[in-house]
């Protein structure tokens, strides 16, 4: 098998059991564990300086700084990893956080619920949907075929960006309702 079929399998693998694990990991609860509370704020931080880092590796490999960019988006994958494994983490240790709850009493308004839930659900998609983007248009600079990685990139990137800068709305969205 070559290295491109190989890819293109583990991209698809790897598409299918990120969303599927994390379906399955977000409904257990570790018992008699502390909750993790300190860790939104983390993962939020994550989100927003890969959306920093996304602009500026745009910026550099439109100026010709490769390197640049390669690290840049190395560090990205990282950011995003490390915010799943977060993210897991603290729904696995802690109840839902149901948006405008204060003591069993709903304080926020209809509309701000609304637009909360049409973020959120728009982000959750689109996370789904950048998982094999990014995959893919990582192995393509790893086979040295730029031409197609330009391409992916094109759509990858703005559902990235999206992602991570929707994902830090959320946090500040939900974050009044943490108990």
């Amino acid at each position: 098998m070559n290295k491109k079929k190989l890819y293109n399998r583990l991209i698809i693998v790897t598409s299918i059991a990120i969303p599927v694990v994390v379906a399955i990991l977000f409904r257990v609860r570790i018992p008699n564990v502390e909750p993790l509370d300190q860790l939104p704020p983390i993962y939020s931080a994550i989100n927003a300086l890969t959306a920093v880092f996304l602009i500026i590796a745009l910026i550099a490999i439109k100026q010709g700084k490769r390197k640049l960019h390669e690290s840049l988006m190395k560090i990205n994958i990282l950011f995003s990893l490390a915010f799943l494994v977060m993210y897991i983490a603290y729904h696995m240790t802690s109840d839902p956080t149901p948006y405008g709850m204060v003591d069993g009493v709903f304080v926020a308004s209809q509309t701000s619920k609304t637009i909360y839930l049409v973020i959120l659900i728009s982000h959750i998609i689109l996370s789904i949907v950048l998982i094999p983007l990014v995959l893919l248009a990582y192995s393509k600079t790893v086979l040295v075929d730029f031409i197609a990685h330009k391409k992916i990139a094109r759509i990858a990137f703005p559902i990235w960006l999206y992602v991570t800068v929707t994902g830090v709305v959320v946090y500040l969205m939900i974050a009044p309702y943490y108990t």
